[in-house]
């Protein structure tokens, strides 16, 4: 019998991508899931297919920006099923745009959405893991928790927020029996560059090269189980992590070049807000269509180029 057998996970942000792949992994292990985001239509798409891969599923639309929201979400998950074992704090949102470019609405609601929405669950979560004596929270939040890069500003200051945010909890939690770990994925294929907000002007694309969600998905299930407080996915973009720590100007020059010939192009794309404000009406995929094999070798030998140029650069200097 699957560890993950009856356990009670609530899964935020769980229409798309690796929200809806971990919701899928915990039915596949026969736990019972409670499924958030803003839209009902897309969370019933979900449950769905939990429920034909084995697993119960309890369907609160929620946006996890509203912290009574939050709370209301926990109160569903124990009047349904007596109690919560795992939190899974994976809402969040996208954009694109020079800080000075994007609009304070978008960026607060980005910030507001990624990290607060962290910080309602916890704080939804948390009573009733004392009350139980036990639970896990836990956080995904991303390489951009630890490296930075222009033109996704207030992506970046939410999940650094989320990384300092669990360390601190962490501390706070010590010898209580509940469990915190996080979750830092480098790139993975997801529909969140569809849905992102875009001031650019330009095409959007991720940076190559993406891991697949359900890496992420079978990554939150294990976090439990596990001694480590952090998880990362996606060791080659990790390879990054000591070229930031340690030649920071090498890092910003590669991380420049990147946004600018090869995550952004083409020109006279429209101004759009993306999903940052309003959800959409369906389920999005669980994939973006990034990791197709055209793509990955075009975008694999872009990257390959920019490293080369850049270095070379710096050498002749």
């Amino acid at each position: 019998m699957s560890t993950e057998q009856g356990l009670v996970v609530v899964v935020t942000g769980a229409s798309s991508g690796i929200g809806r792949a971990t919701a899928q992994e915990y039915a596949r292990r026969g736990a019972r899931v409670v499924l958030a985001s803003r839209s009902e239509q897309a969370l019933l798409t979900v449950a769905r297919e939990c429920r034909e891969l084995g697993g119960q599923a309890l369907v609160i639309p929620t946006d996890v920006s509203d912290e009574q929201a939050v709370r209301a979400l926990a109160a569903a998950a124990v009047t349904e099923f007596g109690r919560i074992d795992v939190w899974v704090g994976n809402a969040g949102v996208f954009a694109y745009g020079a800080f000075e470019d994007l609009p304070s609405q978008i960026f607060r609601q980005v910030v507001e959405t990624n990290l607060m929405g962290q910080v309602h669950g916890a704080r939804a979560a948390l009573p009733q893991f004392r009350r139980q004596g036990s639970g896990t929270l836990v956080l995904v939040g991303s390489l951009y928790s630890r490296v930075a890069s222009p033109a996704i500003s207030p992506y970046v200051t939410s999940k650094f927020g989320v990384l300092g945010f669990a360390e601190s909890l962490r501390q706070e939690l010590r010898g209580t029996g509940i469990r915190l770990r996080v979750i830092l994925p480098g790139t993975i294929d997801t529909p969140i560059y569809q849905h992102a907000a875009n001031v650019t002007g330009r095409h959007v694309r991720p940076l190559p090269p993406a891991s697949g969600p359900q890496r992420v998905a079978r990554a939150i299930v294990r976090a439990p189980r596990r001694r480590r407080f952090a998880t990362y996915v996606g060791r080659i973009q990790m390879a990054v992590l000591p070229v930031h720590d340690l030649a920071p100007g090498v890092y910003d020059a590669v991380a420049r070049w990147l946004m600018d010939h090869l995550e952004l192009h083409g020109r006279d794309v429209e101004t759009s807000s993306g999903t940052v404000l309003a959800a959409p009406e369906y389920a999005g995929g669980i994939t973006g269509g990034w990791r197709s094999t055209p793509i990955r070798l075009l975008l694999g030998a872009a990257v390959a180029a920019a490293l080369s140029v850049l270095l070379a650069s710096r050498r002749t200097r």
